[in-house]
């Protein structure tokens, strides 16, 4: 029987623009491997002061809208306190209280209960630092 719970850590590259990165699918083979079936929860998390995971639509235009709407509450310009990198980039460090650093999802029969059109994403705004680690936990249940 598989263990009751597992990680795996996630190596993406988010390049040199602001980004939306869809996990969804890594995700799933996680859990095929370590859920094996089984009920629990899947802990989506990314040790980045620069970065947040969402449960998002993405491919329609949801995650530029989600960009342009960061954009807006919090623009790139020199108003913020936290000041090194490239300018503006005291707001990516913000970015995780409006997107936070993680997620915990249900796990039914070993797959994602996710509505129809959400998916687990990355979100980097963070221009400077273009490699981000995600860890997946897997819990299973009683």
């Amino acid at each position: 029987m598989p263990d009751a719970l597992a990680t795996r850590t996630l190596h993406v590259t988010t390049g040199s623009r602001e980004r939306v990165v869809d996990l969804t699918s890594d995700c799933d083979d996680f859990l095929r491997e370590a859920a094996a079936g089984r009920d629990g929860l899947l802990n989506v998390f990314t040790p980045h002061a620069t970065a947040g995971i969402a449960v998002i639509e993405t491919g329609a235009g949801s995650d530029d809208d989600l960009l342009a709407a960061l954009h807006t509450l919090l623009p790139a310009d020199d108003r913020w306190q936290h000041r090194h990198g490239s300018p503006g980039h005291g707001r990516d460090h913000v970015l995780p209280a409006l997107v936070p650093p993680h997620a915990t999802l249900p796990v039914i029969a070993g797959r994602l209960e996710l509505g129809t059109w959400q998916s687990v994403c990355l979100v980097d705004t963070n221009q400077d630092n273009p490699q981000r680690k995600v860890r997946l936990t897997y819990l299973a249940g009683a």
